[in-house]
């Protein structure tokens, strides 16, 4: 065969190695979900972009919290470096798609034999070496590492929600801890006053010294209850200057703005079907993405038994000086075509092609695995939502109810009409009625907090990694 007869059967065979035999991209997995909720939206919500949600509330405190969280958090910043390291990777798989080009150069200075003149010579060249990806190895290998690479940026924004609903969280157990301190506060001021009513009357004579005593402890069994509060909202205080990394005294002084006072949210409604809430879910994308990779690999282990064919050559100039004259001249080499046809290994490839079906199989499992969860966690938060709402009218009417109660007792028993044990068990249920309206708003914000991370947190495909 020419030369040029050669030149043309490997143009022909690039061809085909690049366009007719290349693997197809990357496809999407499609969800399969449920056509519609099983649970009631919450009422006036609004269908928009989450995107800004924090800074929507009426406490601007908490949009910086979640802001500084997350520049501080050690699991964003192990997310930012795991697409890192994907994107080397897809870098790589791209790279051995394409001819590896390395340079060199030579020099030496010679005498072939006794009394023979000097001869030096000088040379550069340009080496290349391409494996022809024949049977959509190679294509395979780049597709894997940019689902990958997808799949990290989708866990990157998981990350970013998974931190902005931890802090929220703890932020609105700190604000209920403040309201129900407040409230025992008062509680304990006012068995103080009881117990001091008490024990003037015992010492003129008109109650008992027991009865004195009674409310003596019952004065110190509240002041206890108001510490051992006290002491639980300064431990969620320090847990917000761990996730914030914010200095202590300037949190404490920033929170005094708001103390007590749990924030509203803006209220919003989920999409109106399950299939379009799980596009908005970067940890469904990144479950998904992770099918495609694992597809991929089998695609790439399946090829790798067939026939590997690589192709080589040189273009280098030379320069040869003996007795005062030069020789220079170009040389070049196009070859050796190097084929490795696989014959016995002991059937590791066939091993490693079955280890890439079970993987693909557990990245299947995982992905509807994850869509179940997505689905539970989505219809959870609205029936608690909507559980929250119907018990909030009967919980302040309790409150209502039991002040009254409190109150006319509370004036009996100054006027003697009324015992000190009467007065304690309204005392008991003012108190269970205030701490059960205050654990049901902690409730409902804790489920328009789960919403939003279960919503996706405003991620959409395609959103870039700031």
């Amino acid at each position: 065969m020419t030369d040029l007869s050669f030149s043309t059967a490997l143009c022909a065979a690039l061809g085909l190695a690049l366009t007719g035999c290349a693997a197809p991209p990357p496809a999407r997995i499609e969800a399969s979900a449920a056509p519609q909720w099983h649970a009631s939206q919450p009422h006036d919500g609004e269908l928009g972009s989450l995107q800004a949600w924090w800074s929507q509330f009426d406490d601007p405190l908490l949009a910086h919290l979640v802001t500084a969280a997350q520049a501080a958090s050690p699991t964003l910043a192990t997310a930012t470096a795991n697409i890192a390291d994907a994107r080397a990777a897809r870098v790589t798989g791209g790279a051995v798609l394409l001819p590896a080009l390395d340079a060199g150069a030579s020099a030496s200075r010679s005498r072939a034999q006794a009394g023979a003149p000097l001869a030096s010579q000088t040379s550069a060249s340009v080496q290349a070496s391409w494996e022809l990806d024949l049977f959509g190895a190679l294509r395979a290998g780049a597709n894997a590492a940019q689902a990958r690479v997808e799949a990290r940026e989708a866990d990157w924004h998981e990350a970013r929600v998974s931190v902005a609903a931890e802090v929220a969280s703890g932020y609105a157990d700190l604000r209920a801890c403040e309201r129900q301190a407040q409230q025992l506060d008062a509680d304990a001021r006012s068995r103080e006053l009881v117990a001091d009513v008490s024990d003037a009357a015992a010492r003129v004579g008109v109650r008992s010294t027991a009865s004195a005593d009674l409310a003596r402890a019952s004065a110190a069994d509240g002041y206890m209850a108001l510490l051992q509060q006290q002491a639980q909202c300064a431990l969620l205080v320090k847990s917000l200057v761990a996730l914030t990394a914010e200095e202590e005294m300037a949190l404490r002084r920033q929170l005094t703005a708001q103390t007590a006072r749990l924030p509203r949210p803006r209220e919003f409604a989920v999409a109106g079907v399950p299939a379009a809430l799980l596009a908005q879910r970067p940890d469904v994308r990144a479950a998904e993405r992770e099918v495609v990779a694992a597809s991929a690999e089998v695609k790439q282990a399946a090829a790798r038994r067939w026939p590997r064919v690589t192709l080589a050559g040189m273009l280098g100039a030379t320069r040869t000086t003996s007795l005062g004259l030069a020789n220079d001249g170009g040389v070049w080499t196009l070859g050796p075509v190097t084929v490795t046809l696989p014959l016995f290994d002991a059937g590791v490839r066939r091993a490693n092609t079955d280890a890439a079906r079970a993987r693909h199989v557990a990245a299947l499992k995982t992905f509807e695995a994850r869509l179940r969860t997505a689905i539970q966690e989505v219809e959870s938060a609205l029936v608690t939502l909507q559980s929250a709402a119907q018990r909030g009218g009967s919980a302040q009417s309790a409150v209502d109810s039991h002040e009254r109660a409190y109150h006319a007792t509370a004036a009996s028993h100054a006027a003697g009409a009324a015992s000190l044990f009467e007065l304690e068990d309204a005392r008991r249920g003012l108190l269970l009625a205030q701490t059960t309206r205050n654990a049901l708003e902690r409730e409902r914000l804790a489920a328009w907090i789960s919403l939003y991370r279960a919503a996706g947190g405003g991620w959409r495909p395609n959103t870039p990694v700031h």
